[in-house]
């Protein structure tokens, strides 16, 4: 693993071109989103499923060279793997792939919230983050949180060219943010921008509540800029 220092950060961002993305809960509007979106950007994608025949037929909807899998199959074929499956089977289905996801670089991007009618809110986790918790489950992964904030309205929405928001990209291996800070650099409109360690992931997935709040009183799908950068 490679440590985070304070130093300036001038390096160029790496080539992921050739990488193969995975998307587990490929099926779901978030996860459906990022994969459409990574596939128009060129990329290798497949999404996985419980149901590979649901997953199947979903990649057709997509075209662009999606492919429908298995969870299990779409773990074990790409290179990086992004989670975007409901927090309430998050734990489960990680500790199902353990294995199949050993060695990878693994994005998490999921947000624990709830709903009442105030609206929503942030869950409180045990481990501190839903990434923290992955890293917790997949001790041989290279785990990274990052795409928590991006609408699947405007990621699905064929007539939106670029998203302006800004990726933040978080985690303890320099390198894997470094990659996953490139792969959100080819959705156009979208910067990868590195946010600080993982252990800093929670309040990151919580902003996703206030941005929901945003976008009910103001009827638009908000993202967030980082300035000076």
């Amino acid at each position: 693993m490679t440590e985070q220092t304070n130093a300036p950060d001038t390096r160029v961002l790496p080539d992921v071109s050739v990488l193969r993305v995975g998307v587990l809960g490929g099926t779901g509007e978030q996860g459906r989103g990022l994969a459409r979106r990574l596939a128009l950007a060129g990329q290798q994608v497949a999404i996985g499923s419980r149901d590979a025949s649901r997953a199947a037929g979903i990649a057709e909807e997509i075209g662009l060279g999606v492919v429908g899998l298995s969870n299990d199959e779409c773990a074990r074929s790409c290179d990086l793997v992004i989670v975007a499956v409901p927090w309430d089977g998050h734990a489960a289905l990680l500790e199902s792939l353990r294995e199949q996801l050993a060695g990878k670089i693994v994005v998490d991007c999921v947000n624990p919230l709830g709903f009442d009618k105030q609206g929503a809110f942030a869950l409180r986790v045990e481990e501190g983050s839903a990434a923290e918790q992955a890293a917790g489950i997949l001790v041989d992964s290279r785990v990274v949180a990052a795409f928590h904030h991006i609408s699947a309205v405007l990621l699905l929405d064929e007539s939106v060219d670029a998203i302006d928001t800004d990726v933040l990209v978080l985690g303890d291996d320099r390198e894997a943010t470094d990659i996953v800070q490139s792969l959100a650099d080819r959705i156009p409109g979208i910067r990868g921008i590195f946010g600080g360690r993982l252990r800093n992931a929670g309040q990151v997935e919580g902003m996703t509540a206030n941005l929901i709040s945003m976008n009910r009183r103001y009827k638009v799908h908000a993202g967030i800029r980082i300035t000076d950068v």
